[in-house]
């Protein structure tokens, strides 16, 4: 059930088709847990007041754009959450939240499957 930030969130991307999340029977649409967990970063962090929503969604829109000028429309590479993603990088360092070299670090450290030993 979403909050009522969390459904503004959601239908204030639902614009143009390109721009919306994907869709199946009217419900977004995870292939992958990855794609959820960014979903829910990228509101929880707006709704906790570190940056703006429509910051986000302009982040995301300008994205996604800035990918369908430097890419075929029919390119099978098109991820939309990848888009997602990149925006929300790109506000988080944008904002101070995290800096460049401590997002790559983590991601580096997820991407490998390592975690620092538990003491």
């Amino acid at each position: 059930m979403f909050t009522q930030f969390e459904h503004f969130a959601a239908t204030s991307l639902m614009g143009s088709p390109g721009e919306a999340p994907p869709r199946q029977d009217g419900h977004l649409q995870f292939e992958r847990e990855w794609e959820k967990l960014a979903f829910g970063v990228a509101i929880a962090l707006s709704k906790q007041g570190y940056f703006e929503w429509e910051d986000f969604r302009q982040t995301l829109i300008e994205t996604i754009h800035h990918w369908e000028a430097t890419h075929d429309l029919t390119d099978p590479e098109w991820d939309y959450y990848q888009c997602w993603l990149t925006a929300l990088e790109k506000l988080t360092i944008g904002t101070g939240l995290i800096q460049t070299e401590e997002l790559e670090a983590h991601m580096i450290q997820l991407l490998d499957c390592k975690s620092e030993p538990q003491e």
